[in-house]
C-alpha cells in the first residue's frame, strides 16, 4: 500500500511541475534506452524538424535500461517513454504508476541472440552467463522469454547477469566474461567481426506480436496534455515515413553514430524500415504478449485493453496524414 500511495505522490508532483511546464512551452521530456532502432528513428525525425515545427521543444534523455527508465517515470523527470514498452507496462501492472501506451512503433521482437560460437543448441545454453541491461529491463524480460521458448529454465539453468547497455553486453561477450546475449541490429557486425561469437537465432523470426517499441505516457499526462501528446504522435508517423523512404538520411544518422561501412548502413536501414509500422496502432495481441512476458504476479492477470488508447492514432489517420504521406 505504501508503494501505491509514493506512486499517487509522484503523480501529483509529475503534474504540478511537468503539465505547466509543457503549458508554457511544449516541452517534452522524452526517457530512451539503449542505442539503435528507437534512437535511430528519433534522430530522423529531429533532423527533420517534425517534432519542432509542431510547436514542441523534445529533450530525450538517455538510460542504460528500461528498468532505470521506469524510475524516472515514476519520479516525474520524464513526461514520455518511446522505448522499452514491457518495463513501462510493468508500472502499472504492478499498480505503482497507471501508464497508457498510446502508440506501438515496432510490434515483434527485433534483437538477435547472440552467443559464444562454441554454443550451437538450447541444451548447450544450460549452465551459461547470460547478460542482460537490468532486472526487468526489455533485456531481461526477451532473454526469459525466449529462453523458454526453447525449452530452458532462465531460473534454473542460466546465470542471468546484469551487464548494462548493448555496447556493454558485446564488450562482455568478447572478453568472455558472459557467454550469450541480446544484440540490437545496429550492434550486430561489430560482434561478429570480433569473431568469438554467432547468431544464435534472430528474434524477428519468432511467430510472436510484441510491443517491444512504442510510446507510453502517463495516463494523467495523456489527460493533461492530450494536445501535446498527438503532437508528438503526428511527429512519430512522419518520422517514420521519412525513415522508410530517405535511406540517405537514415545513412546520415548511422555515420554519425560510427557506422560508416555501407554495407552495413543498408543493412540497418532495411531490417528497421521492415519493420517500423505505417500506422503504429497499438495491437492488443502485443500487448498481451508483453504482459504475459513479465513474471509480475498482477500480470499474469492483467488485461491488454486497460493498458492501450489507440484515440489519438486513430483521430491522426482520420486526418488524412497517413494517406498523404504514402499516397494512398
Amino acid at each position: 500500500m505504501k508503494r501505491v500511495g509514493a506512486a499517487t505522490g509522484a503523480m501529483v508532483l509529475f503534474l504540478s511541475v511537468f503539465s505547466i511546464q509543457a503549458t508554457a512551452q511544449n516541452v517534452v521530456t522524452l526517457g530512451y534506452s539503449g542505442a539503435g532502432i528507437s534512437t535511430d528513428l528519433r534522430k530522423v525525425i529531429q533532423k527533420t524538424n517534425l517534432w519542432s515545427k509542431r510547436g514542441l521543444d523534445v529533450k530525450p534523455i538517455y538510460f542504460n535500461s528500461g528498468a532505470t527508465l521506469t524510475q524516472a517515470m515514476l519520479a516525474g523527470n520524464v513526461t514520455v517513454s518511446d522505448s522499452d514498452v514491457p518495463a513501462q507496462l510493468n508500472l502499472k501492472a504492478s499498480g505503482i504508476l497507471d501508464v497508457t501506451t498510446v502508440a506501438v512503433t515496432i510490434n515483434r521482437l527485433e534483437h538477435f541472440f547472440v552467443t559464444r560460437a562454441a554454443i550451437k543448441t538450447p541444451e548447450d545454453l544450460r549452465g551459461k552467463r547470460v547478460a542482460i541491461s537490468r532486472f526487468g529491463s526489455a533485456s531481461d524480460v526477451t532473454t526469459r522469454l525466449v529462453v523458454r521458448f526453447w525449452k530452458v529454465d532462465p531460473d534454473k539453468d542460466l546465470a542471468i547477469i546484469q551487464s548494462g547497455n548493448t555496447p556493454t553486453r558485446i564488450a562482455a561477450l568478447v572478453a568472455g566474461h558472459v557467454d550469450a546475449a541480446l544484440v540490437s541490429p545496429d550492434y550486430l557486425h561489430k560482434i561478429l567481426a570480433s569473431g568469438c561469437c554467432r547468431v544464435f537465432a534472430d528474434l524477428s523470426e519468432i511467430p510472436l506480436d510484441y510491443a517491444r517499441f512504442g510510446v507510453v505516457v502517463p495516463t494523467v499526462y495523456l489527460k493533461a496534455q492530450r494536445e501535446t501528446v498527438r503532437k508528438l504522435l503526428e511527429g512519430y508517423v512522419e518520422g517514420i515515413h521519412a525513415f522508410k523512404t530517405r535511406p540517405e538520411l537514415v545513412s546520415e544518422v548511422l555515420r554519425e553514430e560510427g557506422i560508416t561501412d555501407p554495407q552495413v548502413a543498408k543493412f540497418i536501414f532495411e531490417r528497421i524500415a521492415k519493420s517500423l509500422r505505417d500506422v503504429p496502432l497499438v495491437d492488443p495481441k502485443g500487448i498481451q504478449n508483453a504482459l504475459d512476458s513479465l513474471g509480475t504476479p498482477k500480470a499474469k492477470t492483467a488485461q491488454a485493453k486497460d493498458f492501450i488508447d489507440n484515440s489519438l492514432i486513430e483521430e491522426i489517420q482520420k486526418s488524412g496524414l497517413i494517406s498523404r504521406l504514402y499516397g494512398k
